[in-house]
């Protein structure tokens, strides 16, 4: 009988996963307009290939901070997108610094990128921040 139940099982567990996916694909943003497409390929070009293999697995990728050594993921979002990361890895306070002007996000990102690698406690000291709660 159990491995009956197992060819049940199984088929289930497999959709599950394939769910999972699309909808982690579907929740991923992705550049909609011309000036959008533009400004990711930009920030592309600038990111180290460790942090292009980031991006491609999540949409994000890792910076240390130039001042500190801290590191930081700066993730596909407009704002509250800039997450501190404690030792195990995981955020402890998100910031939010832009450069003036309506920026296509890409180009925000690289703004964010190149601040905190070349200007860390410059940027940090006009940022917004939220400390995460245990």
């Amino acid at each position: 009988m159990m491995h009956h139940d197992y060819f049940v099982f199984a088929p289930a567990v497999v959709a599950l996963i394939v769910v999972a996916a699309l909808l982690h694909e579907f929740r991923r943003p992705r550049p909609r307009t011309p000036a959008e497409k533009r400004s990711v390929a930009l920030l592309r070009s600038w990111l180290t290939p460790g942090q292009e293999k980031q991006w491609q697995a999540r949409g994000a990728f890792d910076v240390i901070g130039c001042d500190t050594g801290r590191r930081y993921r700066i993730t596909y979002r407009g704002v509250m997108n800039v997450h501190e990361l404690g030792p195990d890895g995981e955020s402890v306070k998100q910031w939010c610094f832009t450069p003036e002007g309506r920026l296509a996000i890409g180009d925000v990102l690289l703004a964010q990128k190149i601040a905190l690698e070349t200007m860390e406690t410059k940027a940090l000291g006009v940022a917004n921040s939220q400390a995460f709660r245990p």
